[in-house]
């Protein structure tokens, strides 16, 4: 059964290419995409019975990813949120983590370690 995921992108070109990506090399389903911090808070409250998987960038059209990280920091533990961003630093790393985020990549050196651990929490019962 396909992981139920909220993407949180504000760039088109990138958000088009990991959907096609997640679609093709991960067992993920993404039921709702989003380029704000109030979108993505809006998705995860819409489907608060439902996902499982919420993949957040940092610089978004309008707020932060930090501010997302916030809305699902009180989450059950069968529920992950992976951070993907083109500007990762020890430091956002370390705040990302603070924050509640199960893991932090870069989207320009990490994307294989970010669909492993995609598909290792489709394949283990979520809580890879």
């Amino acid at each position: 059964m396909s992981l139920v995921t909220i993407l949180v992108e504000d760039s088109k070109a990138i958000r088009d290419s990991l959907l096609a990506a997640m679609a093709e090399l991960t067992d993920v389903e993404v039921v709702a995409v989003a380029e704000t911090a109030v979108d993505a808070t809006s998705a995860l409250e819409n489907f608060s019975d439902r996902w499982e998987l919420a993949v957040v960038d940092l610089f978004l059209k309008q707020g932060s990813g930090l501010a997302v990280l916030r809305a699902c920091r009180e989450r059950p533990s069968n529920r992950h949120v992976l951070v993907l961003t083109n500007y990762l630093t020890p430091e956002i790393r370390k705040r990302c983590l603070e924050l509640g985020a199960d893991a932090v990549f870069d989207k320009s050196t990490e994307l294989d370690a970010f669909f492993e651990k995609c598909n290792a929490y489709a394949k283990n019962g979520r809580h890879a």
